[in-house]
């Protein structure tokens, strides 16, 4: 049984840039007062715009790979500040679980202090890339385009046949991300590759979220999918900061070996998260 949606393929892609924009735009206050989650939905935002905007070329007329630049910009400004709070979460957290005695208290003191320094340069970064002139001129080409967006002539086409079709391409695109990550001998060449098919992941998700209800069993089961490789790249990202402070001591040889082991673990869930996402999308009206 195929789902149904209303409306034109641009009538979508035009409620989901104005919803994104709005809370963009309504985030950086709260950025800014360093309220909880606040920097982590505001890199959200930002990137699922920049996915609608790539997902959604056929449906917009012209060249918009310039907005799609600051938004990654942007991202990767926010996504310092938000990387740093949950790595340094993280190994604290591990070094806590240490056995008591050998140098637990040193590593525990180590860390804090570089969580410390990290958080303060990421959190640096994010409010100066929000005080520069870019993020003003982003805000003002996200807001124009939001209110009227150059939709192309294949944008007047009903959605559900446009979301199908996109949907299908987005999932297609991620098989092969996977299929290539499999491929791929063991060590950095296929960690990189098992992060790219997560972004894949990631941007099929956010695809499937433009679409709505009639995609949100496709939604859900790219979403889990997505979770299980990330949860495999932030092992990496934790392994190789470790190995970077890491002086050969006990406590730093545990929490890489920790890092290790969890990497090995999501990579255990893979088949089985793709085995349930691998469901070819189903057809919207």
């Amino acid at each position: 049984m195929a789902h149904r949606i209303d409306g034109s393929a641009g009538d979508v892609l035009t409620a989901r840039l104005r919803e994104q924009t709005a809370r963009l735009v309504a985030l950086e206050p709260d950025v800014r007062a360093d309220r909880p989650d606040a920097v982590h939905q505001m890199r959200i935002a930002a990137r699922r715009l920049r996915s609608a905007l790539r997902t959604h070329r056929r449906h917009l007329a012209g060249d918009h790979t310039g907005l799609e630049d600051e938004l990654r910009r942007l991202g990767r400004s926010l996504g310092r500040a938000r990387d740093a709070e949950v790595l340094g979460e993280r190994l604290l957290t591990q070094a806590r679980e240490l056995p008591g005695g050998g140098d637990r208290e040193r590593v525990l003191a180590e860390l804090a202090t570089w969580n410390s320094r990290e958080t303060r340069e990421a959190r640096t970064a994010a409010l100066a890339a929000l005080d520069s002139q870019r993020f003003r001129d982003l805000l003002t080409a996200l807001t124009a385009l939001a209110e009227n967006p150059p939709l192309s002539a294949r944008a007047t086409k009903p959605a559900g046949p446009e979301l199908t079709r996109l949907l299908r391409d987005e999932h297609r695109r991620t098989a092969e991300r996977l299929a290539t990550a499999e491929h791929t001998p063991e060590g950095p060449a296929r960690e990189h590759a098992l992060h790219d098919a997560r972004k894949a992941a990631k941007r099929a998700r956010y695809a499937g979220e433009t679409a709505g209800r009639p995609a949100r069993g496709f939604t859900r089961r790219m979403r889990a999918l997505q979770d299980v490789l990330g949860r495999h790249q932030d092992a990496i990202v934790a392994r190789e900061a470790v190995r970077g402070l890491s002086d050969g001591g006990f406590g730093y040889g545990v929490l890489f070996g920790r890092q290790v082991g969890e990497a090995a673990f999501a990579r255990e869930l893979l088949p089985g998260a793709w085995e349930r996402a691998a469901r070819r999308p189903k057809r919207i009206r």
